[in-house]
């Protein structure tokens, strides 16, 4: 008999389905201690959770017969995945089951702003009946700007067709290849959105490149009759920068579903009209969350029992079971998938990878993937892992050549990047030295070598002296050591560069003052660990 553990409340639904199902248990403990929790987990085969319930390692400690980990929603911030992965387990999640809820929650605030519900409803309720101060507006021709095309942004422009809205998209990662067929006008640059439309809704995950990705100057673009939405993740829309543009009358109005702190400890949006606020409700419908229970308890069943494995956050190891030329590749890859990211900022347009010398004569599918995963962490909530990351990669079109040649050049193997951008091309070479010693070699044709591990900070500049012992100066001034250096020049343009491993990661002033530096041309700090 499998037995799954219930411990957070879920829809009956899905209680039902487990307990349908041949040979399966469904056992509800919701509201159980974190002690309780892991005195009885390694007794069942599958846990099935949403966000109350913290799996930690200490829960994890004698996980005993269980096989696998599904939270019924998208977050899994209360899951330790790298305990996880370490005690066998799987780890998966729901992450479409509540696309059309936070969708229609979208059209709804949208709604709401255009005919000025909420306030309206207000003024009514309190005795008053004043029809000329709440005149609202049409959808109907009016511009919609998605900031984000993913599986929620896409459902909310299919919503919006049907109010005969014009749909202006643009994605900082990459578009759907059918956006256009979907009738979305896909916008090269966000600031096109930012002047042009008349709500701008935004759809993409938290993360650096997206927080306060809507600020001050951003909101100077839009239109006085602008509207903003935010059902995606708090602080990417900046709350003081919207705050002063609703005091100040600059734009029409707002609606907020989250916050940067949730629950939010200040309220001070509430004393605006035009400025409807939830409390996170982007996937609180009945039916999202009975899709979402019985979700989980397909896809973990199905992994218990072997069949397929869907959502997977982690993957089983492959320690041992792979060339150890091709897991130090792996690594190597990864890395240097990161370190693409962060020096070519755009829309993915084209994407390489070469193999040269001995890796080349390998299996290299994992290392391919490893380095997709490197490449496109930063733009999903997600963990991404050798599991879905194909399926993922694929929804956002991204597609990756790759050629092998076993002929040596330079060195004996070697893996090459090179990714086009609608505003860069980067190729980065990197190669693994006495079987274990993963380095950088080449970056946009300068030969350097460096550890890319840590935070690597990547100076492209002009060749001039005392380039290095500036950088130097600026990084001990902070307290920052540096653990190798890789210096490469190209005497005949007067440019060089330079790639520096830090001990740890400099912060905003250090930075700042790096870039003031005369000879700097583009700075960039990848996260590597």
């Amino acid at each position: 008999m499998i037995k799954v553990l219930v411990t957070d409340k879920l829809a009956q639904e899905g209680i039902d389905l487990l307990n349908s199902m041949d040979g399966v248990e469904a056992v509800v403990k919701t509201g159980i201690d974190k002690d309780e929790l892991a005195r009885i987990i390694g007794e069942h085969d599958g846990l099935i959770i949403r966000s109350g319930t913290k799996v930690t390692p200490e829960v994890l400690a004698d996980s005993g017969k269980l096989k696998a980990i599904a939270r019924a929603g998208v977050g899994v911030d209360n899951i330790d995945i790298p305990e996880a992965t370490r005690k066998g387990i799987i780890v998966m999640n729901t992450p479409g089951g509540n696309t059309l809820s936070a969708a229609e929650h979208t059209m709804a605030l949208i709604l709401s702003m255009s005919r000025n519900v909420v306030p309206a409803c207000n003024s009514l309720k309190g005795g008053a009946w004043d029809r000329k101060k709440y005149m609202g507006n049409q959808l109907n021709s009016k511009v919609l700007g998605l900031i984000g095309l993913g599986r929620i942004g896409m459902a909310v422009a299919e919503m919006a067709k049907g109010f005969n809205m014009k749909i202006l998209g643009y994605d900082p990662f990459a578009a759907p290849p059918d956006a256009e067929k979907a009738g979305i006008k896909v916008s090269e640059n966000v600031e096109r959105i930012f002047r042009d439309a008349d709500f701008i809704s935004v759809h993409v995950p938290r993360n650096e490149q997206t927080l306060n990705m809507i600020d001050a100057e951003q909101i100077r673009m839009m239109k006085p009759t602008a509207r903003l939405v935010n059902c995606a993740r708090g602080g990417i829309i900046n709350e003081d920068a919207l705050y002063d543009a609703l005091a100040e009358n600059r734009i029409a109005g707002a609606a907020l579903d989250v916050f940067p702190k949730e629950p939010p400890e200040n309220t001070r949006f509430s004393e605006f009209e035009h400025c409807i606020a939830t409390p996170h409700l982007g996937a609180s419908t009945e039916e999202a969350q009975i899709e979402v229970a019985v979700e989980a308890a397909r896809i973990l069943v199905d992994a218990i029992k072997g069949g397929p494995v869907r959502n997977a956050l982690n993957a089983p190891s492959t320690s041992g079971a792979e060339p150890t030329i091709v897991t130090h590749y792996g690594k190597l890859a990864r890395r240097i998938g990161s370190v693409v990211s962060t020096i070519a900022p755009g829309h993915i347009k084209e994407v390489q990878v070469q193999y040269r010398g001995s890796i080349a004569e390998q299996t290299i599918e994992s290392v391919t993937l490893s380095f997709a995963i490197g490449l496109l962490q930063k733009h999903f909530d997600m963990p991404l892992n050798m599991v879905n990351i194909p399926v993922l990669a694929k929804e956002r079109g991204i597609s990756i050549d790759k050629t092998k040649n076993a002929e040596v050049k330079d060195v004996a193997a070697s893996f090459t990047a090179k990714v086009v951008t609608d505003k860069v091309t980067r190729t980065v070479t990197g190669s693994v030295f006495g079987g274990t010693l993963l380095r950088i070699i080449e970056i946009d044709g300068f030969n350097i070598e460096v550890t890319p591990q840590g935070s690597v900070l990547v100076i492209f500049n002009d060749d001039k002296p005392g380039v290095i012992g500036s950088v130097g100066t600026v990084c001990g001034k902070h307290g920052i050591n540096i653990c190798t250096m890789g210096v490469g020049q190209k005497p005949a343009e007067q440019k060089a560069m330079l790639a520096v491993s830090l001990d740890q990661e400099p912060n905003t002033e250090a930075i700042e003052e790096l870039g003031r530096l005369e000879f700097v041309n583009e700075i960039y700090v990848c996260k590597l660990d």
